[in-house]
């Protein structure tokens, strides 16, 4: 009998202050949830009108964004089917992953900081927030 793996789901998000666009933040969402083994072979993308009204742009930003995965060969789409992950693996370096995650953080501590947050507070909060999103997953399986 083959191992189960367990596998996070993706929760898409946009940043609008971070001056990369957003159909580019759902492409480098889908390919680290690839690479991190969130999305695997066949794997079914949110429909793009189901994606744009979550998080609450253009339903073309998402389509434009699927159609530079697939040219890319990251997915591949079957006309009134869907989107699925491809075959295609994907790895990122430890030093993507380090800079990705880098981007997301010096904001927040540079601007916790500004407030006059302790290391402590932020580290307690985001520890916080991570156990919050974590039950929330469990409770909706």
């Amino acid at each position: 009998m083959a191992p189960v793996i367990e596998r996070r789901s993706i929760q898409f998000s946009l940043d609008p202050k971070s001056g990369v666009p957003y159909y580019k933040q759902i492409i480098l969402q889908v390919e680290f949830a690839i690479a991190d083994g969130r999305f695997a072979t066949g794997d079914q993308l949110p429909t793009v009108r189901s994606l744009a009204v979550e998080l609450k742009i253009n339903p073309n930003t998402v389509a434009r964004a699927y159609n530079e995965l697939e040219i890319r060969g990251i997915v591949t789409t079957q006309q009134g089917t869907g989107t699925f992950i491809s075959e295609k693996q994907l790895q990122l370096t430890e030093v993507e992953r380090e800079g990705a995650l880098d981007g997301l953080i010096r904001p927040l501590i540079t601007k916790a900081a500004s407030y006059g947050f302790t290391m402590n507070e932020v580290l307690t909060a985001v520890r916080e927030g991570f156990e919050g999103m974590e039950h929330r997953e469990d409770s909706e399986s």
